[in-house]
């Protein structure tokens, strides 16, 4: 397996681990560029296939990294990010140096937490109030925030939190207070996750 899988970017010191990783690989690494460090292990191709069992394996891996000591930051890449050789992917590392450490540091020490509002079946709600609602109490201990797609009619409110992790008792508790206030409401609340939703880096995998 010459090819290498790309989990996501960190700094700092290079990391390296046993785990079940994506295509069967079994150690986890990293491949550096001055203090940049791409999260990788090998792997038999450079098209994988998104199956749900790698899929959770890749954000197994990203989550072992942010719960790495006190918390690590990482710019998490996209399933399916793989390429032929480290040269190409240190070329990658050298032409985006700029753009990830500005993403390593606006994701440093936070994590992101997603908060669905779901309405209960038949239950007549004011949309508008429930998110003025929610945006009072989460908003203020958020840094960031950003909208996601209401996939269906029950959805009132799908939004992803980057959070500090000093604020996520803060955070928990708001919820709980959401949990308790909103009779005709669900509030599925998930999370830590990657930062995906605060990131816009991305590369091109090369063949």
């Amino acid at each position: 397996m010459n090819n290498r899988y790309v989990y996501g970017v960190v700094e700092g010191d290079p990391i390296e681990f046993e785990t079940d990783a994506v295509g069967g690989a079994s150690v986890v690494y990293t491949i550096s560029h001055r203090r940049l460090g791409a999260v990788v292990s090998d792997i038999d191709t450079t098209d994988p296939e998104e199956t749900d069992e790698d899929a959770t394996r890749h954000d197994e891996v990203l989550r072992r990294i942010m719960n790495d000591g006190d918390g690590r930051a990482v710019v998490p890449m996209q399933f399916g990010m793989a390429f032929e050789s480290d040269r190409a992917l240190k070329n990658v590392l050298r032409g985006a140096l700029p753009a990830f450490r500005r993403a390593l540091n606006d994701v440093e020490g936070r994590v992101e937490l997603g908060v669905k509002i779901v309405r209960a079946e038949d239950a007549d709600v004011d949309a508008d109030a429930v998110t003025e609602r929610i945006a009072d109490e989460l908003e203020p201990i958020a840094a960031q925030s950003v909208g996601n797609d209401l996939f269906s009619d029950r959805l009132v409110l799908n939004r992803s939190y980057l959070v500090d992790r000093e604020d996520r008792e803060a955070f928990d508790e708001a919820i709980a207070r959401l949990e308790e206030d909103e009779d005709d409401l669900v509030v599925r609340y998930t999370g830590p996750f990657a930062p995906y939703s605060f990131v816009d880096v991305t590369i091109g995998a090369q063949r």
